[in-house]
């Protein structure tokens, strides 16, 4: 999973990127701090590996990883190259969500880029500037395509579709609110790769006081729940600051400074929480004596498309799935005792995976 980190500069994006990959980047109390976009990757915190590997006495724990990509600051006018340009929207074009950082906090000490604290306008200000870089990039597929559409049947539906989306994004929409007719323009919305058809994770930082009480007395996180509730959108209320100073912990002292705080998470599980929610995602697992492993795959996905997480031979021949649930597997103490009370089950190309799953293929090519 990729998930790309934006806000306008000063609203803590490069110190919750720092917090989230102890990767260092620069930040500063200036605007365009980070000058490269910076390039983390964290694993997701899996307690059941653990607890899987000592059953198998595994030689190896590889936990899921997330990719998170921290992009400069955005200003108004950066998709027409103000500040440092549109450079960077490049980079989340990838991304499979993005995670919008939007500054909930008051502090005199902290410049905001537009004089004053106001989420709703901050967030209308990086979707402007996403969706003029959308329209760019619709404005020559729609150049490119008019010159065949004449006498191509294909190419006059794909022109009619770029222009009813350009003309919802010029009324000042996100992609993902344009209403698809049909498998084929689910397709070429998909291939356009927009940034504003994006899932967005909001996270609404905020000072040390609202930490404990999810921001519930902040008006400003209220306005952005607002929003994201009718966006479809995920948000999480976090203290970037904090954030950084449990990342310089080991677990112990995490959760001994957690219960400090009165928090039962932090602000990474948290994400981890919201991205998998908004995504779809879930986790199965592989255990044995070299390796216990958590793969990452839509909820849905049937047991063949599983399989090819691992290997695409996997898929190619695959014949069936040794299936036990992690939590029955620890209960019984062994694979074996698991299946002698039958809950080791066989299942066919037609199984949809569950998370916590913990899975043997077999497979013939």
């Amino acid at each position: 999973m990729k998930l790309g980190i934006v806000g306008l500069p000063n609203v803590g994006k490069s110190t919750l990127f720092n917090s989230l990959t102890k990767a260092g980047a620069l930040a500063a109390n200036y605007p365009f701090a980070t000058i490269d976009p910076n390039v983390g990757v964290v694993t997701v915190p899996d307690d059941r590996l653990d607890k899987l590997a000592a059953l198998y006495n595994s030689a190896k724990i590889t936990p899921a990883v997330i990719e998170f990509v921290d992009i400069a600051g955005l200003v108004k006018g950066a998709s027409k190259g103000e500040g440092l340009g549109n450079q960077f929207l490049a980079n989340i074009r990838e991304v499979d969500a993005i995670v919008h950082v939007v500054r909930c906090f008051e502090d005199s000490n902290i410049v905001h880029v537009d004089g004053s604290i106001d989420p709703v306008r901050d967030i209308e200000t990086i979707n402007l500037e996403l969706i003029f870089a959308d329209l760019e990039v619709l404005e020559r597929r729609l150049a490119k395509q008019k010159r065949g559409a004449y006498n191509n049947k294909d190419l006059a539906r794909e022109v009619e579709f770029i222009e009813r989306l350009i003309k919802h994004l010029e009324d000042g929409n996100l992609a993902a609110s344009f209403e698809l007719e049909g498998e084929e323009e689910e397709a070429f919305i998909k291939e356009y790769n927009l940034l504003t058809a994006k899932p967005v994770i909001f996270a609404a930082n905020v000072a040390e006081d609202d930490l404990g009480n999810d921001g519930a007395g902040n008006a400003n996180v209220a306005k952005v729940k607002e929003y994201a509730a009718a966006n479809n959108s995920e948000v999480f209320v976090i203290c970037a600051q904090i954030e950084q100073e449990i990342s310089e912990l080991d677990d112990d002292e995490k959760k001994e400074f957690l219960d400090d705080l009165g928090l039962e998470s932090s602000g990474l599980d948290k994400l981890i929480a919201a991205s998998y929610k908004l995504l779809g995602l879930i986790s199965y697992l592989t255990a044995g004596e070299t390796e216990t492993r958590a793969w990452t795959i839509t909820k849905g996905t049937k047991a063949p498309g599983a399989a090819g997480k691992i290997h695409s031979d996997f898929e190619r021949g695959f014949i069936k799935a040794e299936v036990v649930y992690y939590q029955d597997l620890l209960d019984c103490g062994s694979y074996n005792a698991a299946k002698e009370k039958g809950l080791v089950r066989m299942e066919g190309k037609e199984y949809v995976v569950k998370d916590g799953d913990v899975i043997l293929f077999r497979f013939n090519v």
